[in-house]
């Protein structure tokens, strides 16, 4: 019932929201004389800060409708291409010229571990430039009927793999994060079967391929806890009246409270200065917070199928690593990719996956040519400048689209040495 009362209490407050929005407008509005004071500010930065501390976050929009393209801006209109109950596969469609050259196909699988595929919109506008770009925008779990079935880490490599059936040949994948172990496994199964759909080149990006080595907080805390207590004690089932209701999830406020918790005085500190600056009418400041925890605070629920085995076999067994991950009672061995180029990217700084896991595809993945593996790490960066910020742009970007258009079927040059392993080095 825990999930029902977090329900109960958000209705709860409803009222108090409404009065704390009333009274930031009066104390905010221009023709209120006490809103050019201190006092008047103070008491609108008290409601607002009230009011958002307390509220639900929708999901945010990309709002990505201009790139450049060849020194040019153009238009981008996101489509659905691809769609299934718990996925929507978007293309970022670009107005350009006819008989252009096609860029490189890239899809972009965004984690599923809480927050929404809009937390890569950083990453995919770097990217628009330089690919035709589609993102995987998972669905939310709490908003998916029962009757739509169920959605596990099998289920999840079958969509990747779908959506490389869909995106047709010469396509090239970047996992960030928590998708690299499917990406991978999906990679593996298709090269076995000799798939010719299989994509051309493969970035993981700060992903948990091993992730026994340099072990983080969250890496210990699976160990330790084990796959029954987190059965026991993060999932819930949906309330009523969502669309989902009675279906098995783990629920998107937990995840925020231990995404949080990890950094608790920051967050706090970051919310005393959102105060301040609103005190001092420094608009600008205030608005970057606003942008910033808009995209943090809107949390999705992940079914409890998924999570538990992707906890068991990623974070508990090391399966992968191991040479022990199967996908329906089919073992998943990397040794069989040949074909696919592999690069990997990891942060200096990641307190999420550390340095070492994400390299540890190149141990496993023993069949690719030496010449077509690369591996970055980027120094000075946590896990979010992995794929996103100014790093990001200047010093990842440029490598990842010279390794797929080095490597692409279409594109393809002749071998080259391996791209640094460190901006240090």
């Amino acid at each position: 019932m825990f999930y029902q009362l977090y329900e109960m209490n958000h209705a709860a407050l409803q009222p108090a929201r409404l009065y704390a929005d009333a009274v930031r407008f009066f104390y905010s509005n221009p023709l209120n004389p006490i809103s050019h004071t201190p006092l008047g500010r103070s008491v609108a930065a008290a409601a607002e800060l009230f009011e958002r501390t307390t509220r639900r976050y929708g999901k945010p929009e990309f709002g990505l409708t201009k790139t450049v393209v060849d020194w040019k801006t153009v238009d981008v209109t996101e489509r659905i291409v691809w769609s299934k109950p718990f996925c929507n596969l978007i293309r970022f469609e670009r107005s350009l010229p006819a008989g252009r050259k096609p860029d490189p196909k890239l899809l972009i699988v965004a984690p599923m571990s809480g927050h929404y595929a809009t937390l890569l919109r950083g990453t995919v506008e770097a990217m628009l430039p330089h690919a035709d770009v589609h993102i995987t925008d998972w669905v939310d779990a709490r908003m998916v009927p029962l009757s739509k079935g169920s959605f596990d880490l099998d289920d999840y490599i079958d969509y990747v793999i779908d959506m490389f059936h869909a995106l047709g040949p010469d396509t090239h994948v970047m996992a960030v994060c928590q998708p690299s172990v499917p990406v991978l496994a999906a990679a593996a199964l298709m090269e076995k079967r000799g798939d010719p759909f299989v994509p051309s080149t493969m970035t993981l990006m700060g992903g948990p391929i091993d992730t026994r080595r340099n072990p983080t907080a969250v890496n210990l805390l699976a160990e330790e806890k084990g796959i029954d207590w987190f059965r026991d004690n993060v999932i819930m089932q949906a309330p009523w009246p969502v669309p989902g209701f009675g279906r098995e999830v783990y629920p998107g406020f937990l995840q925020l409270s231990g995404f949080m918790s990890m950094n608790l005085d920051r967050h706090i500190i970051a919310h005393k200065d959102f105060f301040m600056h609103l005190v001092k009418n420094d608009g600008d400041s205030a608005e970057k917070h606003r942008d910033f925890y808009d995209e943090y605070l809107a949390v999705m629920d992940l079914t409890a199928e998924f999570y538990l085995q992707t906890v068991d076999t990623v974070f508990v067994r090391h399966a992968l690593p191991k040479g022990e991950m199967k996908r329906r009672g089919e073992a998943v061995d990397p040794s069989a990719i040949r074909n696919v180029a592999l690069f990997t990217v990891e942060g200096e700084n990641d307190d999420i996956s550390g340095l070492g896991q994400t390299q540890a595809a190149h141990d496993l993945c023993v069949n690719i040519p030496a010449d077509r593996q690369a591996h970055y790490m980027q120094p000075a960066v946590g896990h979010y400048g992995v794929f996103n910020g100014s790093r990001f742009r200047s010093e990842i970007v440029p490598r990842i689209v010279d390794f797929i258009t080095s490597y692409g079927r279409q594109t393809r040059v002749a071998a080259k040495p391996k791209l640094v392993r460190s901006a240090k080095s």
